[in-house]
């Protein structure tokens, strides 16, 4: 069981198993497990009703098709929602939403589990890099970028993984196109990240490994997001999906 002291950690109930979904235990609708060796340092549940702003700031620029806002993300049932919308704001016809956690991290195995409720025009990610507290994607503060995954809401059987390296000459490295079940279905994606590489995760599977010995490493921000874009050769948002959303049961983070 994690430690009962972890910040944000509290126990999720679920209903025990009955013969009819033990063969379950191994299928994606459950939860991954990290690798060995690690023990939860931080993680947030989403088991009460609002975001805990003691932990998180929101995403709020404007970008692609959309403008992010807060009062698109909400807690409800367990898990964080952020709402997509047809919606006129920071002149964008559409309006997305995100969460960046307030803490950095560094070196460890970091772990989401989601899914995505939307149709074609939607950018949705879990992904690590820093932040300079604007609301926004400014590289300045960040040395690198770690995607645990990207899914354009065009193909939801698909995601990519990338590295990005900011400081300096911007690199792009181990980008790869992941074959999935349908996205809409919950799965869980991890990362461990080390100075020597980073190993991509998709409900336990190792799908992806990046060399970064020879890359800069600092402090790393945890985002939630989904914008509107044109991604993906996305060519328009398709607006009979909306509203959509995309729902996160729980963020966690683990060290050594």
């Amino acid at each position: 069981m994690p430690d009962q002291t972890v910040p944000g950690w509290r126990p999720r109930l679920r209903p025990p198993a009955t013969p009819a979904i033990l063969f379950l235990l191994c299928s994606p609708l459950l939860p991954a497990a990290p690798p060995d060796g690690y023990k939860l340092s931080w993680a947030d549940e989403f088991n009460g009703s609002a975001l805990d702003s003691s932990q998180w700031a929101y995403r709020t620029d404007s970008k692609h098709w959309s403008t992010q806002l807060p009062a698109n993300v909400t807690v409800e049932g367990g898990s964080l929602v952020i709402h997509l919308r047809k919606q006129q704001a920071g002149g964008k016809d559409y309006t997305g939403g995100g969460v960046i956690t307030k803490a950095p991290f560094r070196f460890g195995y970091y772990e989401c589990r989601f899914r995505i409720l939307a149709g074609a025009g939607w950018h949705s990610s879990f992904w690590m890099m820093g932040h300079d507290g604007s609301g926004g994607t400014g590289t300045a503060n960040t040395p690198i970028e770690l995607d645990v995954i990207e899914n354009d809401s065009i193909n939801l059987h698909s995601y990519g993984v990338n590295v990005h390296r900011w400081q300096g000459q911007h690199i792009s490295r181990g980008h790869k196109n992941i074959s999935t079940p349908s996205l809409s279905d919950w799965h869980t994606y991890g990362a461990e990240y080390t100075s020597a590489e980073v190993k991509y995760f998709f409900d336990g599977n190792l799908v992806q490994t990046v060399d970064l010995s020879d890359l800069p490493h600092g402090d790393l921000h945890i985002w939630l997001t989904s914008i509107a874009s044109h991604l993906g050769n996305t060519k328009a948002v398709d607006d009979s999906k909306l509203p959509g959303r995309v729902e996160f049961d729980y963020v966690r983070f683990y060290t050594r």
